[in-house]
C-alpha cells in the first residue's frame, strides 16, 4: 500500500520542550496532537502557522494529560472551535496538574475543556485521514498513540521516544506495563512507521527495534529490518 501524502509541523513549546503537532494532507484538514504551547504567544505560533497555510484544524488528540502536554488546549480548542480526544483514565490529571507542574515552578494548565472519550482500536477520522487509537497504559494510566496506517505515522506521546521510554516514576506510572504496552502494541507495526513521539527528534518503528537500550532483551539484528526511505511526509520546522 502506497503511503498517503501528509505534512507536519512541530511546534517546541514550553519549559519541558514538548513537541506539538500539527499535521495535515492534501485537502488541508489538520489536526493538532498534543498542544502544550503555552497560552498567549506560543499558542499563536500554532494558530498563525495554520492561517498562512490555510490548514483547517479538525481535532485535538491528546496523547495523555500530563501538564506539558495540555496548556493549549483550552484556547486551541476554543479558537478553532474543535472537539477534543483524550482516554478517560486520564481524568484524574485534572487535580494532579492543579499542583504537580508547581514543583518545577511552572504554572498549572486550565483544565475545564470537554473531551470525547476515545477507546482502544477506535478509528478517528477527519475527511480522508484516520487515526487509529491504541491505548499504552505506563507512562500515565490513561496514555495512547495515534496510528496512521495510510500515511505510517505513530505520534507516540512519551510512550516511546528515540532510544528511551517514558519515565514511570510519576503519579499512575508503571514501568511493566510501559514494557507490556510497547512490546505488544507498538514494535511489531511496520518498520517503515515513522514515530513522532511527545519530546525530542523524530525515529521510526524499525530503528528503535535495533536500538533502543530498553528494548535490548529484544534487539533484531539490523539486517532484519530496513527502514524505508522514501517517506512522503514533509516536516515543517
Amino acid at each position: 500500500m502506497r503511503k498517503r501524502m501528509s505534512s507536519i509541523k512541530r511546534f517546541i513549546c514550553n519549559d519541558f520542550s514538548e513537541n506539538c503537532y500539527l499535521v495535515w494532507n492534501e485537502q488541508l484538514t489538520g489536526v493538532i496532537i498534543d498542544p502544550g504551547c503555552y497560552p498567549g504567544e506560543e499558542c499563536e505560533r500554532v494558530k498563525n502557522f495554520a492561517g498562512e497555510h490555510g490548514i483547517k484544524p479538525a481535532a485535538i488528540l491528546l496523547t495523555h494529560a500530563h501538564f506539558d502536554h495540555v496548556y493549549g488546549v483550552k484556547e486551541l480548542s476554543e479558537y478553532f472551535k474543535i472537539p477534543v480526544y483524550m482516554n478517560a483514565a486520564d481524568g484524574t490529571w485534572a487535580e494532579y496538574n492543579s499542583k504537580f507542574p508547581l514543583q518545577f515552578g511552572m504554572s498549572a494548565p486550565d483544565m475545564s475543556f470537554d473531551f470525547i472519550p476515545v477507546q482502544d482500536d477506535e478509528i478517528l477520522s477527519f475527511d480522508d485521514m484516520s487515526f487509529r487509537v491504541i491505548t499504552t497504559p505506563g507512562h500515565s494510566s490513561g496514555s495512547v498513540c495515534y496510528y496512521s496506517e495510510g500515511m505510517e505515522l505513530l505520534f507516540s506521546g512519551d510512550t516511546l521516544f528515540a532510544g528511551a521510554i517514558g519515565r514511570t516514576d510519576v503519579p499512575e506510572g508503571d514501568y511493566d506495563s510501559e514494557i507490556v504496552s510497547i512490546m505488544e502494541k507498538l514494535i511489531f507495526l511496520p518498520g517503515s512507521t515513522d514515530v513522532y513521539p511527545g519530546h525530542g527528534r523524530p525515529t521510526s518503528i524499525a530503528a528503535e527495534r535495533v536500538n533502543n537500550p530498553f528494548l535490548e532483551p529484544f534487539n533484531e539484528k539490523e539486517d532484519d529490518f530496513v527502514p524505508d526511505s522514501t517517506s512522503p511526509v514533509t516536516i515543517h520546522q
